[in-house]
């Protein structure tokens, strides 16, 4: 497509009654500093279904690509960024893929832009990405040993239902496999999994780090009161990572209603000291009345 103005649907930029596919690209240079801050690209609300590419690295799949079709015209897209895919001196590229079914199409409407969240930590390592997912619910899931290369990948953090699972509720799992320095995993560390609705227990190479409400041998019987609004914050015990060699997240997930998932937030590793400090210099009031759009500070267009 010719350049547009966004957000705008496409319809309105010279292309009248197209329906089907088209790509979106955005060149852009980092401010200086940004690379420390915890960012977010923010995209407005894309009709139908979008796939947003950072530098030729995917950051977000919002709804389902034909042939199994599932619109997301209405979901306003907050992506994080990973800061080891920004390039911090040069040209950044953003690509988006769009899938319009009918009517309007293209990034329609809503905020566009750079932004830095105000209540989030930029993680040492970061874990936002694809990670491995399966519904249902096996006690052999987080086993490091398991084969999980069978298994769908879905973006993490973003709710589940965005990613084809639409109105999925129950049990699912999340794993990740990754390599660590034995000069970080030797340091006190903290793995922030933002915030999971509903509840889960989390495991690294197959022991439990931690868990947030509590899921019932029956998990149709579980209680929820709020967890879906509980940061996750896990210390990881000493000698449980393995520098040099293969580790695996695992995350169990019960979603008693509505969205579920891993789906808002920091993802990754950080120092117990920065997550203190982190801790002590964070607001503690949230304001939800306005969504996502309180939490955020433009850092450019």
């Amino acid at each position: 497509m010719g350049r547009n103005l966004c957000p705008s649907s496409w319809e309105d930029e010279g292309y009248p009654g197209y329906d089907g596919y088209a790509w979106y690209r955005k060149h852009f240079r980092l401010p200086q500093g940004a690379e420390k801050k915890a960012l977010y690209l923010r995209l407005g609300c894309i009709d139908d279904v979008s796939e947003i590419y950072l530098n030729g690295e995917p950051i977000g799949i919002i709804g389902s690509f034909p042939p199994d079709f599932i619109t997301a015209y209405n979901t306003e897209i907050a992506l994080p960024i990973a800061q080891s895919i920004l390039n911090v001196s040069g040209d950044n590229v953003i690509a988006v893929r769009v899938y319009d079914d009918q009517l309007v199409g293209g990034i329609v409407q809503g905020k566009i832009g750079l932004y830095e969240s105000k209540n989030n930590l930029a993680p040492e390592i970061s874990f936002v990405g694809k990670w491995r997912f399966k519904t249902g619910d096996s006690e052999q899931w987080k086993d490091p040993s398991f084969d999980d290369s069978k298994w769908k990948q879905i973006f993490v953090p973003a709710f589940w239902e965005s990613q084809g699972y639409t109105e999925y509720d129950g049990m699912g799992w999340y794993r990740l496999h990754f390599k660590i320095s034995a000069e970080v995993a030797n340091k006190s560390l903290v793995l922030l999994l933002g915030k999971i609705d509903d509840l889960d227990e989390t495991y690294i190479n197959g022991e439990e780090i931690g868990r947030t409400g509590r899921i019932r041998s029956n998990p149709r019987r579980s209680y929820t009161d709020g967890e879906y609004n509980e940061l996750r914050a896990y210390t990881i015990q000493s000698g449980i990572l393995k520098p040099g060699i293969d580790n695996v997240i695992a995350v169990r997930v019960y979603d008693q209603g509505g969205p579920g998932g891993i789906y808002e937030g920091s993802v990754g590793i950080v120092t117990r000291e920065q997550y203190k400090e982190w801790r002590r210099n964070r607001p503690w009031r949230e304001d939800f009345k306005d969504g996502p759009r309180s939490i955020f500070e433009k850092i450019f267009e």
